[in-house]
């Protein structure tokens, strides 16, 4: 799992100065720490989150997060047996999701860092995004870790939610009409 992150990485070219900061940013923290993809890692961890498109691309799943009060995307920790970010991404989307057979686009998207509270009094998720789509009818089923989940235009992301969801759902619409 971690020359996997390692390998995604260090080949991911990022579309902006901020994100090339981040991925560097990313590969040093997995360098300083093998325990580094795992919640256990204190100064912070990597995860994997998932914009989950509709089969046309014009509407987004999104889960109103439970501790945070906030739409996002699906995504999580890696677990241990968990092979590859991919992975991680497919695993998280799938499980909140409750649909299967989703479709991960190639990637990975964007990255976002941002501060959590998995060790008191706050550690960082170093966040790898992914895209992915959803078969025709697929009905998404609500887990136990969402307040809500619901399909929402793809330009009607509502409140509250934060400027990394938006540019990920952006960057998986790009990608899905280009071909992905």
């Amino acid at each position: 799992m971690h020359a996997d992150a390692r390998a995604v990485l260090g080949e991911w070219a990022a579309p902006t100065p901020e994100e090339e900061l981040l991925r560097k940013e990313f590969l040093a923290h997995l360098h300083a720490h093998r325990d580094g993809m795992y919640r256990e890692c204190v100064p912070g961890h990597l995860t994997a989150t998932t914009a989950v498109l509709s089969h046309d691309g014009e509407r987004v799943l999104l889960t109103l997060h439970g501790k945070a009060k906030m739409w996002f995307p699906m995504g999580g920790h890696c677990e241990p047996g968990d092979l590859s970010l991919e992975g991680v991404a497919l695993r998280e989307a799938t499980e909140e999701s409750g649909i299967p057979g989703i479709r991960l686009l190639p990637g990975p998207l964007a990255l976002d860092r941002h501060r959590v509270w998995c060790h008191p009094p706050f550690s960082h998720h170093l966040d790898v995004e992914y895209g992915a789509v959803a078969s025709a009818g697929a009905e998404a089923v609500i887990s136990e870790e969402s307040l809500d989940l619901r399909w929402f235009p793809v330009d009607e992301i509502p409140d509250p939610t934060d400027e990394a969801t938006r540019r990920l759902v952006r960057r998986a619409c790009e990608v899905l009409r280009s071909g992905g």
